[in-house]
């Protein structure tokens, strides 16, 4: 599953240096100035040798977030942090969401197409 919606990309948008925190940050769920703590206290305790390093390559080799996934909608962006962080249970949710909604409308069904003698004086009064 490798839409443009599932992958990591830098997000200039929201960026303090190359956008790659911020980038994380939409990826997770995460807030964006977590990861900026976490790369500071990590260089900062000696993983300079290797953080630093991965920041850069990491803000080389990123593809830019394209425009039209910039959105204002939370719900939507919180919707595909959890499609990236466990696809399965994102399914099973919509597929217990549809099975909601399919019985839902199974009772609306029954309950019109039930034999209900008020409804049906109420529909020949009305024709």
């Amino acid at each position: 599953m490798n839409t443009p919606r599932t992958t990591l990309y830098k997000d200039k948008q929201n960026a303090k240096l190359m956008g790659v925190c911020a980038g994380l940050a939409d990826y997770t769920g995460l807030d964006a100035i977590w990861w900026r703590l976490g790369m500071l206290v990590s260089t900062i305790s000696g993983g300079f040798p290797v953080t630093l390093p991965a920041y850069l390559i990491m803000g080389l080799l990123l593809n830019h977030k394209p425009a039209h996934l910039y959105t204002e909608d939370k719900q939507e962006q919180k919707y595909w942090q959890g499609v990236r962080a466990n696809p399965k249970r994102t399914s099973r949710e919509i597929r217990g969401k549809l099975r909601e909604i399919d019985r839902r409308l199974a009772n609306v069904e029954e309950h019109f197409v039930s034999s209900n003698p008020r409804l049906d004086a109420e529909i020949e009064r009305l024709r």
